[in-house]
């Protein structure tokens, strides 16, 4: 039983699901890239805990990379910008690329990423999100894997955070209104100091 953190409203997946779910995707993967070998692209800092218990779910040769990417700042809404903060250490030309992500929400971040990865030249590319929010998608864009399709509500925990804290939250939570919403309605200027 997961310990309920004081500034969660509810756990809405326990860390017991999200295991069994991440087995699940491996398996699948496994399946799917059963004759080739696979690069893992985790996309910081969200998708690490993900990307660890998934590749140790994965039943075949791989390599993995990081990029790191912002559109939100310090606030729960994303900007729409995207930015690339850490670029690929390795040339993924002809390779079989998988990006890791840990949230699918307006879209607007993997869809820069997709095409800015489709221009590299990989054999193939997939998405895989631990999870999705449909509700909030701004541009037409799905993944190949997704763990959970998740509400509209601020989920933090097992990657999520809010201002760089929760992650390490076994399982996923609603985050409490109380947290973010002081920061939210005391503007933009306040929140980027």
């Amino acid at each position: 039983m997961n310990k309920m953190h004081p500034d969660i409203s509810r756990i809405l997946i326990p860390s017991d699901r999200l295991a069994a779910r991440v087995r699940e995707l491996g398996a699948q993967i496994t399946a799917d890239y059963h004759d080739r070998s696979l690069c893992l692209i985790a996309i910081l800092r969200g998708a690490v805990i993900f990307t660890a218990d998934l590749m140790r779910s994965i039943d075949r040769p791989m390599t993995v990379d990081f990029m790191a990417v912002s559109s939100y700042g310090a606030g729960t809404v994303t900007s729409g910008a995207v930015r690339i903060l850490k670029d690929l250490n390795a040339d993924i030309a002809g390779l079989h690329v998988l990006i890791v992500e840990d949230v699918l929400d307006t879209g607007l971040t993997l869809r820069y990423l997709k095409e800015n990865l489709l221009q590299r030249d990989p054999a193939s590319l997939r998405i895989c999100v631990m999870f999705d929010k449909p509700e909030r998608r701004r541009v037409d864009i799905k993944a190949d894997y997704v763990g959970f399709t998740i509400p509209d509500a601020f989920v933090v925990g097992y990657g999520l955070d809010y201002n760089e804290r929760y992650r390490n939250l076994p399982y996923a939570g609603v985050l409490s209104p109380r947290v973010y919403a002081p920061m939210e309605s005391a503007g933009d200027e306040a929140r980027h100091k």
